[in-house]
């Protein structure tokens, strides 16, 4: 199972890499459009946040510590400076994910997200699912500004 999870989110994170360097400029990047009330930018911020927390430091014990606000606050970071935010989280998941004990999934995940318990199997899907939802986004926010 998480070696099939691990499989998708790197697929995901690399679409992700492809979807920041194919924006016609740095500064659309940063750019509100449309109905997505986020940048492409600081959802590339969020995600790399997210997955370095709730995979790498939670389940991995990597020591990443996040800054949740940052991610949605900061602005104008370099495109390759995204890209190895990216790298970084695609071995963090990876490492931790490659290491898991499948036994574990069963448990309930460290954390209680949305106010409830929920087994960590259940809790990975979800990030699962949670970084193919904001990938859709970057993508929707990418072709709506090369259109104009």
């Amino acid at each position: 199972m998480t070696n099939s999870l691990n499989q998708v989110m790197q697929r995901n994170l690399q679409q992700l890499k492809k979807e920041i360097s194919a924006y016609n400029s740095e500064k659309d990047l940063w750019l509100m459009a449309g109905e997505i009330p986020n940048s492409a930018g600081n959802l590339c911020l969020h995600l790399c946040g997210n997955l370095q927390h709730y995979i790498g430091a939670v389940l991995g014990d990597s020591g990443y510590i996040r800054q949740r606000d940052a991610e949605f606050s900061t602005k104008d970071v370099p495109a390759a400076d995204l890209q190895t935010l990216i790298d970084t989280t695609m071995e963090a998941v990876s490492r931790t994910l490659k290491g898991f004990d499948e036994n574990k999934l069963a448990e309930n995940y460290p954390e209680e997200i949305f106010g409830t318990p929920m087994t960590t199997e259940y809790f990975l899907i979800h990030l699962t699912a949670h970084l193919g939802y904001h990938l859709g986004q970057i993508n929707y926010h990418r072709r709506i500004l090369s259109a104009n």
